[in-house]
């Protein structure tokens, strides 16, 4: 009796017949890991061997920000024949963010961006010096990209509010970096502190100290990233279950508000979580609001005794 074939080459031949038959057509993206461990019930690294085996046949190529897609017909093996772009601490900490937005911050390990890379795990090692260092640079490469206007928006709130909503996108559009982000051990890293110091301008000038400053800094932004916490869990529950969140609430949560008065009275897209961040921003702003003319209240009662 022939032996079972091992489970990644199942997984190489069907995606091959895929290929094949026009299933999956050049360019289209073949299943990422965690599809694979789905659908076939395998392990990670499983799910990693299948891809590397079908990209060194050359039927599947890794495309940064996009993930593994189907490579060009009549190619074959021909990108195993080009010479492989000079790695560079760039590539890597962009390939490693493609994988965590596509695939989670938990499956990011050194050997799967090495595989995405077509290169060796030690060859990485060069460049950086482990997967603490990369999620660091993954961050502030990330929040590079929410840049903040100068000059400033006039007036504190509007400055506030820009950092908050440019910090609410860049969690929306990488879930995984509220994972990435500590306040109790915050990153000491460029892009960090150049956010921190310019939402501290936002209030200076307004007869606070330093320290106030920081705080309301640091308050609305741990707001920002508390509201963020579970939108990877969010975004994996729904690759898992095909249910998007809209979905999940007309279908288990809106049947069951009908037996309460109060709750039933409730629009449905007033729980959207957009909705919800831009309520708590503005209450939170509220507050900021009233510290402020309570110390320049206590500013000018000052000036008044004085004369």
């Amino acid at each position: 009796m022939d032996e079972e074939p091992p489970p990644y080459l199942r997984i190489v031949t069907e995606l091959r017949r895929r290929i094949a038959t026009g299933r999956l057509r050049p360019g289209d993206r073949v299943p990422s890991t965690r599809q694979i461990t789905r659908e076939w019930n395998v392990a990670m690294a499983t799910a990693t061997k299948a891809l590397a085996t079908l990209q060194q046949e050359g039927l599947v190529r890794p495309v940064p920000g996009v993930g593994t897609v189907v490579a060009d017909a009549g190619t074959g093996a021909a990108p195993s024949r080009r010479p492989a772009p000079e790695l560079s601490e760039e590539r890597i900490v962009r390939a490693a963010i493609a994988i965590a937005d596509a695939e989670g911050l938990a499956t990011l390990t050194m050997r799967r961006i090495a595989t995405s890379l077509g290169t060796s795990v030690m060859a990485l090692y060069r460049y950086v010096s482990g997967r603490d260092e990369l999620v660091t640079l993954m961050a502030d490469r990330v929040l590079a990209d929410g840049w903040l206007p100068e000059p400033q928006p006039p007036g504190w709130r509007a400055c506030l509010e820009w950092s908050a909503r440019r910090q609410w996108a860049l969690y929306r559009r990488h879930p995984w970096l509220a994972q990435a982000v500590s306040f109790t051990r915050p990153m000491a890293t460029p892009q960090a502190m150049a956010q921190g110091e310019w939402g501290m301008r936002a209030v200076d000038g307004l007869g606070l100290d330093p320290v106030t400053m920081v705080h309301i800094y640091v308050t609305v932004a741990n707001y920002v990233h508390g509201t963020a916490a579970h939108l990877e869990a969010e975004a994996e529950a729904v690759q898992q279950t095909g249910t998007t969140d809209d979905e999940w609430l007309e279908s288990t949560v809106l049947p069951q508000m009908g037996e309460f008065p109060l709750l039933s009275r409730i629009p449905p897209d007033s729980l959207d979580l957009n909705t919800l961040f831009e309520f708590g921003l503005q209450r939170l702003l509220d507050g900021v609001a009233t510290l402020i003319a309570s110390v320049r209240a206590g500013s000018d009662t000052d000036v008044d005794r004085s004369h």
